[in-house]
């Protein structure tokens, strides 16, 4: 059973069922091939520019300071080393199903529905997070043209003021208390996603367009109010005090990957797919550096413990008419996030359903739209109606260390994959191999001798079980990075993917032990669906 459990699909296998849909009655035909590097780098840009910028940067800044511009930089380099994993990825294997896809070719099929099964974390848990910001963005662009709607539409039962409480109608008296915005830009964006990727992707690129002059002009212009003295300390609370804001912050990158799960969409997958992710990486990481410097010099960095920061700092410069342009901004730029993540889950799913670890429905490709159609109306459902109801904004961290997880497995299964002698195409991504049997040592040691005080305090049983048990994360961290430090001295490992294993390992140790514990629960929740359903209908199961 362990052979099965371990079972893994071939790469010409998978670009065979890409190319004749799935096999079992429910296909009807393919994807359009209609994405080009400009609308990849647009998804790529719309999934990270979103609520990041405009709310979570502020928390980020209060405990960073105006350090926390070299926390975005820290990040953006780890999602880099993950993107070029990704990018090899997408060049070798280039279709949908992204992290799950990658992890069958390397890991084997129970790897692959455990990353399949943690990326619903990232989008459709996490989208319900973004369509509840969304409804909120919305109400105050709305009441600040004198049309907010009541609080009982706009509310849930979590957060409902007794004021509301009262307010709302009564049915079998029992108040009536809906989210009614975050559901009605769900319904919209899965119409949008229904309808065709030429329609998603000509809305996206111009929703980024808008977003991205509406940034450079607050950028642009908060430079002239900036307060050097505001930047002074730099780091007032320390590196562990940058680290603070690493959930938040990597919050706001988690959508680059959603670009690989179109690579069945794209004109030419394995040239376009790797450069769409690095520019978008790079573009969204100088707009977030330059909104964090401009954020902590306006106001000093103790004041933007707010919901809406930058509204907040030019309210602080008597600049209020700003605030209306901002709200509009950050309408757009939330939509754009809901888009892309909406139009990501299904296509992981196509591509589960394919192998046979879901029902034959979520493959199926609607004859005249080109898209998974039933897949796409289940992810609108899961994300819709438990925005209408229910208060999941405090998933930030849930959903990041789900997709580290998945970056985790894309980094390590870039080791596994055989090397590929160039056979004359110029146009695929390759990965560079820079040996790391001395590097990775040596970076180890470094690290050790520089942390030194900070590693011994995280390993230190000194403050008993109810200090330590926060470090168990780090605990686990600490024995891969000695394997991984080993296994590079013996088999010369690639440096990019371990750099990129190692430090998403890192990010992850920072989320907190209640975290992992809820991570692992919805693991084993997944697990109990897969030996229930999926191992047995897995078509490599009836292969064998």
């Amino acid at each position: 059973m362990s052979k099965s459990l371990f079972r893994r699909k071939s790469i010409s296998t998978i670009l065979k069922d890409a190319r004749e849909g799935a096999t079992d009655g429910h296909g009807t035909g393919t994807l359009h091939r209609v994405l080009k590097v400009k609308d990849l780098t647009a998804m790529g840009i719309a999934a990270v520019i979103g609520a990041g910028i405009f709310s979570t940067i502020g928390e980020a800044s209060f405990h960073g300071g105006p350090g926390v511009s070299i926390l975005f930089v820290i990040t953006a380099i780890t999602c880099g080393f993950s993107a070029l994993c990704y990018a090899e990825f997408a060049s070798r294997v280039p279709v949908s199903g992204s992290a799950y896809t990658y992890s069958y070719v390397t890991f084997g099929e129970l790897t692959a529905w455990i990353i399949g099964w943690s990326l619903i974390l990232e989008y459709a848990i996490g989208n319900i997070a973004v369509a509840i910001s969304w409804s909120g963005y919305f109400n105050n662009l709305l009441a600040g043209i004198g049309m907010g709607l009541p609080g009982w539409l706009t509310s849930n039962y979590d957060n409902a003021s007794p004021e509301t409480l009262a307010a709302a109608p009564h049915i079998a008296g029992l108040p009536v208390i809906l989210n009614l915005p975050a559901f009605l830009v769900v319904v919209f964006i899965t119409w949008l996603a229904y309808v065709g990727i030429q329609e998603s992707k000509r809305s996206a690129n111009a929703m980024v367009a808008f977003k991205i002059l509406i940034i450079i002009f607050v950028i642009v212009l908060g430079a002239f109010y900036v307060n050097t003295d505001n930047w002074n300390p730099f780091l007032p609370n320390g590196f562990s005090g940058v680290l603070r804001g690493v959930s938040a912050v990597f919050f706001a990158y988690i959508g680059f990957d959603a670009v690989s799960t179109t690579a069945e969409e794209c004109t030419n997958p394995q040239r376009d797919l790797p450069r769409g992710m690095f520019y978008s990486l790079i573009i969204c990481t100088v707009l977030y550096v330059l909104i964090a410097l401009v954020l902590t010099g306006m106001v000093p960095f103790t004041d933007l413990k707010v919901a809406d920061p930058l509204a907040f700092v030019f309210d602080a410069v008597n600049l209020r008419w700003i605030s209306y342009i901002i709200s509009i901004s950050a309408v757009i730029a939330t939509t754009s996030v809901l888009l892309v993540f909406q139009i990501g889950q299904p296509r992981i799913w196509m591509s589960m359903s394919r192998d046979g670890l879901l029902p034959g429905r979520f493959s199926r490709i609607h004859p005249r739209f080109k898209t998974p159609s039933f897949a796409t109306i289940v992810t609108g459902i899961l994300v819709g109606v438990p925005a209408l109801f229910l208060n999941l904004t405090i998933v930030t961290d849930l959903t990041s260390i789900g997709t580290l997880f998945a970056f985790i497995l894309v980094c390590g299964g870039v080791l596994l994959l055989p090397r590929e002698e160039n056979n004359g195409n110029t146009s695929r991504f390759r990965l560079p191999y820079i040996n790391g049997q001395w590097i990775v040592p040596a970076l180890v040691v470094l690290g050790i001798f520089l942390f030194r005080a900070p590693l011994g305090e995280k390993l230190s049983f000194a403050g008993g079980w109810e200090v330590w048990k926060h470090n168990i994360p780090f605990f686990f961290f600490t024995i891969v990075v000695i394997v991984i430090t080993v296994l590079s001295f013996l088999r010369k490992l690639s440096l990019i993917p371990v750099l990129g294993l190692l430090s998403c390992f890192y990010l992850m140790t920072e989320m907190g032990l209640k975290n992992w514990i809820v991570f692992a629960v919805w693991l084993l929740t997944g697990l109990v669906i897969y030996f229930g359903y999926s191992y047995r209908n897995s078509k490599l199961n009836a292969a064998n």
